[in-house]
């Protein structure tokens, strides 16, 4: 890999003066050793071929991104674009392939030339337009992002069968991600390493103004650098897309914090002038390691963040440390003997990983815990009062039956949903319940669970094309149509109206959305003024709404397609709703039926989300224990107003 960043100035002291210097200098490398010495004794499954390879997996897609990040922090850049511009490049792929019937080999071609002319654009900006490389890269953040919904209009796009082969295995065992990220590893070693343009971005990160002054042509080298994190940030956007055979609009949000953190783990300053391809491995491997492991362990989502941030901040501090203890940096291809106790440090890694693989198997090998009593429970999100009551529903019910239920929170990221499915077959659970963030980009991962001979149970939304034991659901189609012959009854047949539309991609967004349009057709007196997404938020909901009144103060009517936008959407009207302005929602929250109880919400469209939780565990069990159930169980969705809401449950 790259040459080693830092050299100790100081003598040896000793035995113990070596060790801690080995261990200063490979922090990281320690770091990844001890978590997976700590989560191998913390959890049986976490040791096993399967598992091994979904970190492999998992991490991949972080990876590479950080790999491409690499360059830009030893330059002492920053890109806050490569989420953003990994969704870009991977819709413009499937657009092209599909929607323009452009040969997958010119898709491939334009998808990559996509993020090279955004890498082009920022350093552009950086460069000739002397902005902050924070604000160029915030700045294409959002404009790659809203492109990925122009361009896919706010639907995911099915990747052609060539492209989603990216995210299958070789031989069955070894899969395709992880042997793209070793090669954008070595890629990425070399150009740091082995080429005149590695070698500028050291000095360049050292020193700007120094290594102008002994003729790098720095502005043409900052465009030849941020080109290569777009680069490397398409083919993230790729294997991503490939994962879930669909490139999806939202995909990646927040993985350039993953990306950067990656690289900071494994060692490099955002100072500049350090870092290298083996210590951003290390860093993709440790955040996946963290993950998968707090995951088979069922610790919550949200500890899950701060275990992380508390993981950054730790790294820092080693870099902080390591340089107070006499560490200096060492520029590209000077290190004398270097590579010689870089591999050695390697070799030493492997054996000591050797040797917890043995040893953790055999501890673990007198395990026999039934897990056809454990059950997992993987929902779309927790950021949101429908689901944490399906989790309360199912929280229940599973205490009821006496059984061992673990949920996960995807935060409404497919491939985080992915990665989690993947983390629950390598437990072997007695059944799986996935709530997926979205139908189709949940497909390959559910096939994977089908291969396992886990039986799946899906709940709220279906799973298209791949096999379930039971889907339980309501109806949002028919909510939709429900909604839309309540509200539209409400006013008499005619009025103006706007609506608020859950996250741009979403099936649950595009399902009531079509369902609501589909029932207003029998009320050719309604007239939809304004659609605009609020991303099943309250706080944006009001936002939207304050922004759509100022061009439509005189409507008549409001529909929201869940209850936290209707309530955000009632904050902007103030006086005027439940009077001259009617609020609709949907899902029946307890927040929501409050606000039908009060009047300024005229209706919700309840979908009793706490029975949907209930049942959806009561058929796990049953699949479990190898009993049939029915493979549709439809729980009625039920319009409440404030004549009903006293009598309703939830």
């Amino acid at each position: 890999m790259a040459t080693d960043t830092l050299k100790s100035t100081t003598g040896a002291g000793g035995a113990s003066g070596n060790l801690r210097r080995l261990l200063l200098d490979n922090g990281a490398l320690t770091a990844l050793i001890v978590l997976v010495i700590a989560m191998s004794a913390l959890s049986g499954d976490f040791m096993t071929t399967d598992n091994l390879l979904n970190v492999g997996v998992q991490a991949a897609v972080t990876a590479i991104l950080a790999f491409g990040v690499t360059f830009v922090i030893v330059s002492a850049g920053i890109d806050l674009s490569v989420g953003s511009v990994a969704a870009l490049s991977a819709t413009v792929l499937a657009w092209s392939a599909t929607s323009q019937g452009v040969p997958v080999a010119i898709a491939v071609v334009l998808a990559v030339a996509t993020g090279i002319a955004c890498g082009l654009v920022n350093g552009f900006l950086i460069s000739y337009g002397k902005l902050p490389p924070f604000i160029a890269t915030l700045a294409m953040l959002s404009v790659a992002r809203g492109l990925s919904l122009v361009v896919s209009q706010g639907s995911p796009i099915a990747l052609p069968g060539s492209v989603s082969h990216l995210g299958d295995t070789l031989g069955g065992w070894l899969p395709v991600p992880v042997l793209v990220m070793v090669v954008m590893g070595l890629i990425t070693a070399f150009v740091l390493g082995r080429t005149y343009i590695g070698r500028s971005m050291y000095a360049i990160g050292g020193n700007e103004e120094a290594a102008r002054l002994s003729g790098l042509r720095v502005k043409k080298q900052k465009l030849a650098i941020y080109a290569f994190s777009g680069l490397f940030a398409a083919a993230a956007g790729i294997v991503l897309a490939a994962r879930l055979s669909s490139a999806q609009p939202q995909a990646a949000q927040g993985y350039e914090l993953d990306a950067i953190a990656a690289v900071v783990i494994g060692g490099a300053s955002l100072a500049g002038g350090t870092g290298k391809a083996s210590g951003t491995l290390i860093g993709a491997l440790i955040l996946a390691v963290l993950r998968n492991g707090l995951n088979l362990l069922s610790v919550s989502a949200f500890w899950q963040q701060v275990v992380i941030g508390v993981v950054i901040a730790l790294a820092v501090l080693l870099d902080t440390v390591r340089r107070k203890a006499g560490a200096t940096p060492v520029a590209a291809g000077t290190s004398s003997g270097g590579k010689g106790r870089q591999a050695a440090t390697y070799l030493l890694a492997a054996v000591v990983a050797a040797a917890v693989v043995g040893g953790m198997s055999f501890l673990h090998s007198g395990s026999s815990e039934a897990k056809s009593q454990k059950i997992g429970l993987s929902l779309s999100t927790l950021n949101n009062p429908f689901f944490v009551q399906i989790r309360a529903g199912a929280q229940a019910e599973a205490k009821k039956l006496g059984v061992d239920l673990t949920v996960t929170d995807a935060q409404n990221d497919a491939s985080q949903q992915a990665n989690q499915l993947q983390n629950f077959t390598s437990e072997g659970l007695g059944t799986i319940i996935v709530n997926p963030v979205d139908s189709d980009a949940v497909t390959p991962a559910a096939k994977a669970v089908n291969k396992s001979d886990t039986p799946l149970v899906a709940v709220d939304r279906s799973v298209n094309n791949a096999d379930t034991a039971a889907l339980v659901a309501s109806d949002n189609v028919t909510g939709g149509k429900l909604a839309a012959k309540t509200l539209a009854e409400k006013l008499g047949g005619k009025g103006t109206i706007v609506i608020l539309q859950g996250q741009a991609g979403t099936s649950a967004s595009r399902e009531r959305g079509s369902g609501f349009a589909e029932g207003l057709k029998a009320y050719p007196g309604i007239k939809v003024v304004a659609k605009q997404p609020a991303d099943w938020d309250r706080t944006k909901g009001l936002d939207v709404m304050t922004n759509l009144l100022q061009a439509n103060s005189d409507i008549d009517g409001v529909f929201a397609e869940n209850d936290e936008m209707a309530l955000g959407a009632i904050k902007a009207l103030g006086a005027k709703a439940g009077k001259s302005v009617q609020v609709l929602g949907f899902d029946g929250t307890a927040d929501g039926l409050t606000a039908v109880k009060a009047g300024t919400l005229y209706a919700s469209v309840a979908q009793q989300p706490t029975e949907l939780g209930r049942i959806a565990v009561r058929n796990a069990v049953e699949v479990a224990e190898g009993g049939k159930v029915a493979k549709s169980v439809m729980v009625p969705v039920k319009v409440v107003t404030k004549e009903n809401v006293a009598g309703f449950t939830g």
